[in-house]
């Protein structure tokens, strides 16, 4: 699918005179906009808008959706297909209910405090912070979170020995997402 790009300016309809109907013309910065459209690729936008004064900049990416179409599409879909296509959504999160039950006895879980992604080590050239069978304390730096382009350490807050990482190298966390469990000291 093609993206396209769709700027708009208007003024509030208090402001317009009876004779004008062209939007607002406004000077506007390229380089801004396309900064603008970079953070939206870069973080799943899909929609940006930016109101100031009588002016409004909207960004959209791709087309708009006719939610009409799309739950009529649903409600004509059979229901053994709906169902089929719930477990595929659950099927990820299917290893939660582990997760839930907390860390086995004597254990605790050290957590991602934000989203972002997961790194082992400081540089891909460097040794990891912490191994299985490593040692830390609760200011020891046991990895680092990359959250919109800020590397972010995150210490262990906790004292005991890594027992388990339970997290790859390079792969997307969410908040709260246990990262490695730690035998308590």
């Amino acid at each position: 699918m093609r993206d396209t790009w769709q700027l708009t300016t208007d003024q509030s309809s208090s402001e317009k005179s009876e004779n004008e109907t062209q939007p607002n013309r406004i000077a506007v910065d390229f380089k801004d906009i396309k900064q603008i459209v970079e953070l939206m690729d870069e973080h799943g936008l899909s929609q940006f808008k930016l109101k100031q004064e009588d002016t409004m900049l909207e960004l959209k990416k791709g087309g708009d959706l006719d939610v009409a179409a799309v739950q009529a599409l649903l409600a004509a879909a059979p229901a053994t297909q709906a169902h089929a296509a719930a477990p595929v959504a659950v099927a990820a999160p299917a290893e939660a209910p582990a997760a839930d039950s907390g860390p086995p006895a004597g254990t605790e879980e050290i957590t991602s405090p934000m989203v972002g992604t997961f790194y082992t080590a400081a540089s891909p050239d460097s040794d990891a912070f912490v191994q299985v069978g490593d040692k830390v304390s609760a200011d020891t730096t046991v990895c680092i979170v990359e959250a919109m382009k800020v590397m972010n350490e995150i210490n262990a807050e906790t004292s005991g020995e890594i027992v388990e990482i339970l997290v790859e190298n390079g792969t997307a966390v969410q908040f709260g997402e246990p990262l490695f469990r730690v035998k308590s000291a």
